[in-house]
């Protein structure tokens, strides 16, 4: 997919999670979140910019989601633990980790569905998965999402503050 299609399945992945808290107060971490979300989702097409690298290869891998999980939150915890002690460095930590890894998970869901497709389980296994549901290219796939997406992170905003 493209950058809209990409920044749609971000947003609807994320939509519960800043539903939540924006539930129960936490509205600054709720747009942090969903500011990262949108933010690390086109890391693993980093890969298209270099030669070293196979387009839709180790960085399109569930290996990938979890590393950039890991140092989101090693971040997080780092930054919020120096500024407010441990235990909210660790539950800063945690997030971080969340928000990486739901990041780029988003992004290999929405490739799944091209025809290209993804091979997530590398380097365990090279086995290809796709959908093939629409050409990445696609701009009606890619506006449709994007709408969806904004839609729910929308809908979660809004359900979050009326109940909180």
């Amino acid at each position: 997919m493209y950058r809209p299609g990409h920044y749609g399945v971000a947003l609807a992945l994320y939509a519960p999670i800043g539903g939540v808290l924006v539930a129960v107060g936490l509205l600054d971490l709720a747009l942090l979140g969903g500011s990262g979300v949108l933010v690390l989702t086109m890391l693993p097409d980093l890969d298209s910019k270099t030669t070293r690298l196979d387009h839709r290869g180790p960085t399109h891998s569930l290996l990938f989601a979890l590393l950039v999980g890991l140092v989101a939150g090693i971040v997080g915890g780092l930054f919020a633990g120096f500024t407010n002690g441990f235990p909210a460095g660790m539950w800063c930590a945690l997030f971080g980790l969340l928000i990486g890894t739901l990041a780029i998970v988003s992004h290999l869901l929405a490739d799944v569905i091209t025809p290209m497709g993804i091979r997530p389980f590398w380097p365990v296994s090279d086995r290809h998965y796709t959908l093939a549901i629409t050409l990445s290219s696609d701009p009606t796939a890619n506006y449709l999402l994007f709408a969806v997406g904004v839609m729910l992170a929308t809908s979660a905003w809004v359900l979050g503050r009326s109940f909180g």
